[in-house]
């Protein structure tokens, strides 16, 4: 069922790699114990983080198993899953790069921003709203909120400080984001 390639990693038969294409759950399980490792050295190699590698690995195999059908079952998995990888690992350094905010301690003390008063009760009324959204997130959501856009930290900073992989932050940022715009449709209209 399963061969091993040149460099000592797991390959698999060319039935694995029809039923993966097929979308077999099992073969894309096995494709995974198989070429898991290559996958993190690939993202590894581009990154040099490893809760960022974690998430790249993650999302080749979900791009992987999106693109099966594209895969020549006579040819073997490696380049297709490195060459994946690669793409998704420079995806994910540009995605993190975008993610950099300034700190809230980089604003002037005197800048409008921080010493201006809401203009009027719709405004002061929005702010409240979106406080009140806060406060109604999971506490896991809102915390990574709040270290996000409070602190000013990219979600590879707030995944150290929590010790959570980096992914997990960005499926919690997701989330409590999805769930912010859904409760403050009627302030941003």
């Amino acid at each position: 069922m399963r061969a091993v390639g040149r460099r000592g990693e797991a390959g698999v038969d060319r039935g694995i790699r029809r039923r993966f294409r097929d979308g077999d759950p099992e073969a894309v399980r096995l494709v995974y114990r198989s070429y898991g490792r290559l996958v993190y050295a690939v993202a590894y190699r581009v990154l040099r983080d490893g809760g960022l590698a974690e998430e790249a690995t993650q999302q080749t195999f979900m791009k992987a198993w999106r693109a099966a059908g594209s895969l020549d079952e006579d040819r073997e998995m490696a380049p297709w899953l490195a060459t994946i990888a690669r793409r998704v690992a420079i995806d994910v350094r540009r995605g993190e790069a975008r993610r950099g905010a300034d700190p809230l301690e980089s604003v002037a003390p005197g800048d409008p921003a921080l010493t201006s008063q809401p203009e009027s009760a719709e405004a002061l009324h929005g702010v409240w709203e979106v406080r009140r959204a806060l406060g109604e997130l999971p506490p896991d959501e809102e915390e990574v909120v709040r270290l996000q856009h409070f602190e000013g930290l990219t979600h590879t900073e707030i995944a150290q400080r929590l010790d959570l992989p980096a992914g997990t932050v960005k499926s919690r940022s997701f989330r409590a984001h999805k769930r912010l715009a859904a409760r403050l449709v009627d302030v941003q209209e």
